[in-house]
């Protein structure tokens, strides 16, 4: 924004909200997802990451919102002053400027672009760019390692012929929501709901594993890098990473003509919620019990919580995970705002359970 000499307190105001009017959305989602839909352009959907040292990533924030919005990007991006975390559509047409755009970033210059199995417009429907601690909440001190030493990378194809080996131990290093729906054959896959939570629990599980080969993989590799990193630093001797994660492995699996050892469905954060990998249902309806890998939020605001739901159900109880949240729609909308705290508590404790029991 160019230098403006200000007169008073009021002019000051009218330049603030000016520049929040050019760095942040100002509409709904269902207006949002119309002008998507109107746009009759293609869209290309990618995600990319690097570690890297940003001295000030509230600057930069500004600077790349202001780039990519004028080029019509959409998506969602994490900054801090450990790198940088997208995920983001372009419109097809400008790829090779969003390219040549990130390329003249030093800190980023070349940086693997990951580009997704599946393209939808409405994948995103606004770009959101957000300042934080870290890139991924992984709730390590990098101060006690070297978050740089990681494990060797394995291209997706060198990846496939490893998991031949009967002694390789297979690690999936994401979320229990994602690895139900899809996950590699005779892997690992920790029952925990967070990132956070994951590494703890796997150093204790491979404790006495520590001279053997270990596989890590994630949706896009960037997990994989802290994890790798930290498990070095815990004696692990033999550990390796798919470069890319399941994106890059089943972009390669198909254009090499190979039978797909990942089986299911890729879980996505946005609004597609998942990429079908193989046409192998793995989890069942939370609700019925019956065979299903729909994985949809809770309609009710005050529980908004992700769950597998086959359609039949989901005409029962209009995509809400229980009878109480199919109840609270019901009402009006100041009455469910009056609910939200109390449910929100109330109906993920059921759903947590539910879980556990039927889903696993």
């Amino acid at each position: 924004m160019p230098f403006v000499k200000l007169k008073n307190l009021k002019s000051w105001r009218k330049i603030i909200n000016m520049k929040k009017n050019l760095l942040f959305n100002q509409y709904d989602k269902d207006t949002l997802l119309v002008q998507v839909l109107k746009d009759p352009r293609e869209r290309s959907v990618l995600s990319f990451y690097r570690y890297v040292k940003f001295s000030n990533p509230v600057q930069f924030r500004d600077f790349l919102y202001e780039k990519l919005f004028s080029i019509g990007v959409l998506g969602r991006i994490y900054l801090a002053n450990e790198g940088i975390n997208a995920q983001l559509s372009v419109p097809t047409e400008e790829y090779q400027n969003l390219r040549d755009f990130i390329d003249s970033i030093p800190e980023l210059s070349n940086v693997y672009f990951n580009d997704a199995i599946e393209d939808k417009k409405e994948s995103f429907l606004k770009l959101k760019i957000k300042v934080r601690k870290k890139i991924v909440a992984d709730g390590l001190n990098d101060d006690q390692f070297d978050p740089s030493n990681v494990g060797t990378h394995l291209t997706p194809l060198e990846f496939h012929k490893h998991l031949d080996d009967p002694e390789t131990i297979v690690v999936d290093l994401r979320n229990n929501y994602e690895s139900e729906v899809g996950h590699f054959e005779n892997a690992i896959c920790p029952d925990v709901g967070t990132f956070r939570e994951e590494l703890p629990i796997v150093e204790n599980m491979l404790s006495d594993k520590k001279d053997q080969k270990i596989l890590l993989y994630c949706t896009g590799g960037i997990r994989c890098e802290k994890a790798s990193a930290y498990l070095k630093y815990k004696g692990f001797k033999d550990i390796y990473q798919l470069q890319g994660g399941i994106i890059s492995y089943a972009k390669a699996i198909k254009d090499h003509g190979l039978p797909s050892k990942f089986k299911g469905k890729n879980f996505v954060f946005d609004d597609r919620l998942g990429e079908k990998i193989t046409d192998d249902v793995l989890t069942v309806c939370y609700q019925c019990g019956n065979p299903s890998d729909r994985q949809t939020n809770c309609s009710n605001l005050g529980c908004h919580v992700l769950f597998v739901q086959c359609e039949s159900c989901r005409d029962t109880f209009d995509n809400c995970c229980s009878e109480r949240c199919h109840s609270i729609i019901q009402l009006s909308e100041e009455e469910q705002r009056k609910l939200r705290k109390d449910g929100l508590r109330h109906t993920y404790e059921t759903h947590h359970l539910t879980r556990k029991i039927v889903g696993k």
